[in-house]
């Protein structure tokens, strides 16, 4: 069961209401189900009211083998879903050292595994691919499958802190030493679903590295 969270929330093909804008998480998250093992409900969008939230969840928990949530884990005073997850059951861990996607949630509804993923578009997909892809494949029991990582050099200079893993959206680019080049998004955050359309993988920068200068063997994670 997938939904999303929050009153800034609409549908596509309706009118934009003040401070509005359209649901794309909820859409992007049943395309990335489509390819496992499970059939996805579609469960709208949740209003920023704490009770509601609350109910939703305990009410989709007892039809769905696993939910799905985005937006309302971070520390807002309209982010209600970690306190629903607590209150109607029990929060396993909250927080992860990535960017982006650092307010992930994840805990158990009436006996019923529920994942938070973040409101932001990017951080949605990062946290998918790390922590619900896997957990689907291990529910429906399928083998394990790792995602696919290559070598690509860089072209770009980024900046970050030890400490943390972070995901850098790449173009790749034929190379001249038999790898691709991985070009660097040109704008951040991780609001811009263009930042992902318009582009193929993530760089995957780990914990022990702290700089990328242009030349530099990065990591990379195909979209394809």
């Amino acid at each position: 069961g997938v939904f999303s969270t929050g009153d800034e929330l609409a549908e596509p093909g309706t009118a934009l209401g003040p401070s509005q804008t359209y649901d794309s998480n909820r859409f992007t998250l049943l395309a990335l189900l489509a390819r496992l093992p499970v059939t996805a409900s579609d469960l709208g969008i949740l209003p920023d009211d704490p009770a509601a939230t609350a109910r939703a969840l305990a009410e989709a928990a007892g039809a769905h083998d696993l939910l799905l949530t985005s937006g309302g884990v971070s520390t807002g005073e309209a982010d209600h879903v970690k306190a629903a997850i607590e209150g109607g059951g029990r929060l396993v861990f909250w927080r992860l050292a990535i960017k982006p996607g650092r307010p992930a949630a994840m805990g158990v509804v009436e006996g019923t595994p529920v994942i938070g993923l973040p409101g932001n578009p990017v951080a949605a997909v990062v946290t998918f691919l790390h922590l619900a892809r896997p957990l689907v494949l291990r529910l429906a029991g399928a083998a394990p499958e790792t995602l696919t990582r290559f070598a690509a050099t860089a072209d770009f200079s980024y900046r970050k802190k030890a400490g943390r893993r972070e995901y850098v959206r790449v173009s790749l680019l034929p190379g001249e030493d038999g790898l691709p080049t991985a070009r660097k998004y040109p704008r951040e955050g991780a609001g811009l679903l263009t930042s992902l359309t318009q582009s193929e993988a993530f760089a995957e920068l780990g914990e022990d590295i702290t700089g990328v200068v242009p030349g530099d063997r990065v990591t990379v994670l195909p979209f394809a």
